[in-house]
């Protein structure tokens, strides 16, 4: 049985979408085009977004005309996803460290750094394997993660923000192994403030790499940012592979 963890109570609280509510979406947007540009999949092509929040991404693929499905573990975010529901757009609940199904989509995404959270790799290895067995044959996978390197350097300790009268303070710390976000909310409606952290592990490219390999996928490209250019350990803000599924 998959373990909760911390992102299925943060995920499902409303203040996760306040805080995160400046996310920009025509970067997003152009981000999706430009990578189904390099694709160039077919017109019938069928596509998984694995974790996949409350939809965005899932809206502009399936605005492109392809047939799309949106899965996440948050019950709110596919409640709010649902409102966008077309013949060709579908949502549902799923954890991804369970199977969905086996070789029903042409493509498999995994968007800004939807991966990554559990505390055991095997937990990891689990997710990865659900979003192969989805694969067709010769079906392709991408990952957009961060680049733990670049991240590290960048990473600011301490954060205050106020949205809406809600106060949020963001304290950033990292160990050998992951990255941490605590995040304490205070709503002037509640009684005491609320605690939520965050935690992402710091798989390399190599690591990561690796993983794709032994469950059974070949690692294409390796991409840097949103304007896919190649990537570089030191100076990419993120790490995106498209890998393929040879069986």
């Amino acid at each position: 049985m998959a373990r909760k963890g911390w992102f299925t109570n943060w995920f499902n609280s409303p203040y996760y979408h306040q805080l995160y509510a400046h996310r920009d979406d025509k970067e997003a947007k152009a981000f999706i085009e430009r990578l189904i540009d390099y694709l160039h999949p077919a017109a019938e092509a069928t596509m998984l977004d694995m974790a996949c929040g409350r939809g965005r991404h899932s809206r502009t693929l399936s605005a492109l005309g392809f047939d799309v499905t949106g899965v996440d573990v948050a019950p709110e975010n596919i409640r709010y996803a649902k409102r966008y529901e077309s013949e060709q757009l579908h949502f549902q609940v799923h954890d991804m460290r369970k199977i969905l199904c086996s070789r029903c989509f042409d493509y498999v995404f995994n968007f800004f750094t939807s991966f990554g959270y559990f505390d055991q790799l095997h937990q990891h290895e689990l997710a990865l394997h659900t979003m192969v067995t989805a694969l067709k044959k010769r079906g392709v996978l991408v990952m957009d993660y961060l680049n733990c390197e670049y991240a590290s350097r960048q990473l600011v300790a301490r954060e205050e923000k106020t949205i809406k009268g809600i106060s949020f303070l963001i304290e950033r710390s990292e160990d050998a192994r992951y990255f941490y976000k605590r995040i304490t909310v205070i709503d002037p409606n509640l009684e005491k403030p609320l605690l939520f952290t965050e935690k992402v592990c710091k798989f390399s490219a190599v690591e990561l790499r690796s993983m794709f390999q032994q469950q059974g996928m070949t690692v294409k490209e390796v991409m840097g940012d949103y304007q896919l250019n190649p990537f570089d350990p030191h100076t990419s803000p993120r790490l995106i592979l498209i890998a393929q599924r040879e069986q």
